[in-house]
């Protein structure tokens, strides 16, 4: 296996091994972690398999261009979720999986390019993650927009779905990032701004968490009404943004309950 290859499996096994650990500890969504762990596997293969298809011929980064090429491997990620996903996904991914090539690529383009109702399909997401990671670890520019500055990733273009706070060496307090759950790319970014809108009041800018998981934190906007779930890495060095997070999926509902919108779902769809 290509050295590429065997470092992105890496990746997506290290998020899939956290999970597990999580689920076997006190006041963790043991269900949400074993999903996710899996999840993750059966996201490295098919990333494996982008990266094959890539090494035989280049692809291009544009899913209309590549789909074809990459359907099988993208397609195995339907096949986990129709076997071991949660009971109310099985039907769906069933369906999505038995579906023609044509429909299967134009509801994943529909997807890569659409707004926030796209985004909201947790089938396609979970579909495009290895594609649109596995390029960006190879070093393919991928053909969405970006927008420098704007709290987007600077990889993909897509809205942030976690933050996370790490300690830097010379730095004045944890430096802040943010991660995407399209691509897996993390960037530094302020402290205080909202990554939906750019807001940088901090009275409108709340904060909440809650005793029972401390590192976990919902940032949220009142000018745009949307939040990011955030993860305290210096309470723990080996805590994984990503999977960290659904340990607290409690102040997910918390923050719904109050109006605010995630700015990207997490893998619990929230």
């Amino acid at each position: 296996m290509a050295p590429v290859a065997e470092r992105l499996l890496e990746r997506f096994e290290q998020r899939a091994a956290r999970a597990e650990a999580l689920a076997e500890s006190p006041s963790s969504g043991r269900e949400p972690l074993r999903f996710a762990a899996g999840l993750f596997r059966a996201q490295g293969r098919a990333a494996a398999g982008v990266l094959q298809a890539h090494g035989q011929d280049a692809l291009s980064g544009s899913l209309e261009r590549d789909v074809l090429r990459v359907e099988a491997p993208l397609r195995s990620v339907l096949r986990f979720l129709s076997e071991s996903g949660p009971v109310a996904l099985r039907e769906a991914s069933r369906a999505r999986g038995a579906e023609a090539a044509d429909l299967f690529s134009a509801r994943l383009r529909t997807a890569w390019t659409g707004g926030p109702e796209e985004r909201q399909d947790f089938l396609s997401h979970a579909v495009l993650r290895p594609y649109a990671e596995a390029l960006v670890h190879a070093g393919v520019e991928l053909d969405r927009p970006r927008e420098p500055g704007s709290g987007r990733c600077p990889m993909c273009g897509a809205p942030p779905s976690i933050s996370f706070r790490r300690e830097m060496p010379g730095s004045d307090g944890a430096a802040r990032f943010l991660g995407c759950g399209l691509c897996g790319t993390e960037w530094p970014t302020n402290r205080i701004r909202c990554p939906s809108c750019g807001e940088t009041d901090p009275t409108r800018l709340p904060g909440w968490q809650s005793e029972t998981h401390p590192a976990a934190r919902v940032e949220a906007c009142e000018t745009c009404h949307r939040y990011v779930k955030s993860v305290d890495l210096s309470l723990d060095a080996r805590a994984v943004p990503e999977v960290d997070e659904l340990r607290s999926l409690a102040l997910d509902l918390w923050a719904i309950e109050r109006g605010y919108v995630r700015l990207e779902p997490g893998l619990a769809g929230l």
